[in-house]
C-alpha cells in the first residue's frame, strides 16, 4: 500500500479513476459450451464473432486407443474448433483441425471442412503452414486433446503412427515468426512438457503437474467450457482472459473430483515467464503473460473498421500488460521507482482509455 507521502498516494489514486473511466463494455451474456452442432445447424457468418486474421489456431486430437476415447477426443476438439471459429474470431482458414479419424469423423460432429488426421506428418504440415502465414505479433493457440506418456525421459503426445515428444513440439514452435503463443496440453503426463516448451512470450498450460499423473484427464471439457462461460470473467472487464479461463478451469477440475468422490489425479499447471517451472495458480512471476492475453476478438468487433480506435484499443492492452510485468518487478525495484513507473503508466492508461471512449462516441 502506498501510505508514506503524496508521492505514493497517488498510484491509487489514479488507479481509482481508470477504473471508473474504463467501464467494461460489451459485457453480453455468452451461452455456455454445449455438444458440438452439425454443419447445418452452425452460426451463419452474420452471427459469427468478428474474424481477426492475425490469430491462428492448431487444435489435435490425438490417438483415442479404444472408441470411447476416440469419439470423446474427438467431439472436444471439435467443440473447441466450433468455439474459436463461431465465437471467439478465428477464420476458419487460420484454425486448423486434426483428428484421429480426419474427415472421417465427420460424421460424428466434426466441421464439414475437411479435417486431417492426427499423424505426426500433418501435425508438422499444421506448423509449417502457420510459419509460412503468421508474422511476429501473430497470436498462435495450439491445444493437445488425448493421451499423453512419459518414460522418465522422454514426454510424448500420442498421434496415429509415431508420436511426437516434448522436445519435437519446443522445434516446431520455435520455428514459428510469431512472439506470443498459448499452447494448452490437456493429456496425461503432460506436466513434463512445460520445461522443454518454455520461453519468452509462451504460455504453457498443462493439465497435469508431472509426468506421473498418467489417468485419462477432465481438464480439457472444463477449460474449452471457461473460454465463453461469463462465470470464468473475474475482472468482469467483458472479456476473458488465458489466466481468468485456467484459473476457472482448474477450479472446476477440482470440483468435479470433489463431487465424484475421488482423489484428483491430475493438477494442471501454468508457465508464462519463460522459467520452465510451472505452479497451480499465478505465483513466482508466473500468470503477468495469461492476465493480458486474451483468446476473443472483440477489440476488432469495438473498432468497427476504424483504424484509429483499433489502434487505441491495441494501445490500451499494451499498457496494461506492461502495467502487469511491472507489478511483477516490484521486489526488485526500488520504491521510489516503482511508484514513478506506475504512476506513468496509470495515467497513460486513463489517457488512452478515455480517448477510446470518446472515439466510440
Amino acid at each position: 500500500m502506498f501510505t508514506e507521502s503524496p508521492k505514493r498516494n497517488a498510484a491509487p489514486l489514479l488507479l481509482f479513476l481508470l477504473l471508473c473511466s474504463c467501464g467494461a463494455s460489451g459485457q453480453q451474456q455468452q451461452p455456455k459450451s454445449a455438444a458440438p452442432k452439425p454443419p447445418q445447424e452452425r452460426k451463419s457468418s452474420a452471427d459469427r464473432a468478428p474474424i481477426d486474421d492475425n490469430k491462428f489456431a492448431i487444435v489435435i486430437a490425438g490417438v483415442g486407443g479404444e472408441d470411447l476415447y476416440r469419439k470423446k477426443f474427438t467431439e472436444q476438439a471439435t467443440l473447441l474448433y466450433s468455439t474459436l471459429t463461431e465465437k471467439l474470431g478465428f477464420a476458419e482458414q487460420n484454425t486448423i483441425l486434426l483428428t484421429e479419424g480426419g474427415a472421417g469423423d465427420a460424421d460424428e460432429g466434426a466441421p464439414s471442412e475437411p479435417a486431417r488426421r492426427s499423424t505426426a506428418e500433418e501435425v508438422k504440415k499444421a506448423f509449417e503452414s502457420l510459419k509460412s502465414r503468421s508474422k511476429q505479433d501473430s497470436l498462435v493457440f495450439v491445444f493437445l486433446i488425448g493421451h499423453g506418456s512419459f518414460d522418465n525421459q522422454i514426454a510424448k503426445f500420442n498421434l496415429v503412427g509415431p508420436d511426437l515428444s516434448a522436445k519435437d513440439y519446443a522445434g516446431l514452435l520455435s520455428a514459428l515468426p510469431s512472439k506470443r503463443v498459448v499452447f494448452v496440453d490437456c493429456s496425461s503426463s503432460s506436466g513434463e512438457f512445460i520445461k522443454p516448451l518454455s520461453g519468452e512470450g509462451r504460455i504453457i498450460l498443462t493439465a497435469t503437474r508431472s509426468g506421473n499423473e498418467q489417468n485419462v484427464t477432465v481438464f480439457a471439457d472444463h477449460f474449452i467450457a471457461a473460454l465463453t462461460d461469463p462465470a470464468a470473467d473475474a475482472d468482469k472487464n467483458g472479456r476473458i482472459s488465458v489466466l481468468e479461463a485456467f484459473t476457472f478451469a482448474s477450479k472446476q477440475t477440482a470440483d468435479w473430483y470433489k463431487q465424484k468422490d475421488r482423489l484428483a489425479t491430475e493438477h494442471a499447471l501454468i508457465d508464462d515467464n519463460g522459467d520452465g517451472t510451472g505452479h497451480e495458480d499465478a505465483t513466482a512471476g508466473d500468470g503477468v503473460l495469461a492476465k493480458t492475453t486474451y483468446i476473443d476478438s472483440k477489440p476488432i468487433g469495438q473498432a468497427s473498421g476504424d483504424a484509429e480506435l483499433a489502434a487505441l484499443l491495441k494501445k490500451r492492452q499494451e499498457l496494461e500488460e506492461a502495467v502487469e510485468k511491472l507489478k511483477a518487478r516490484k521486489a526488485e525495484m526500488k520504491a521510489e521507482e516503482y511508484d514513478s513507473e506506475l504512476e506513468r503508466l496509470l495515467v497513460e492508461l486513463a489517457k488512452t482509455s478515455q480517448a477510446i471512449k470518446s472515439r466510440q462516441k
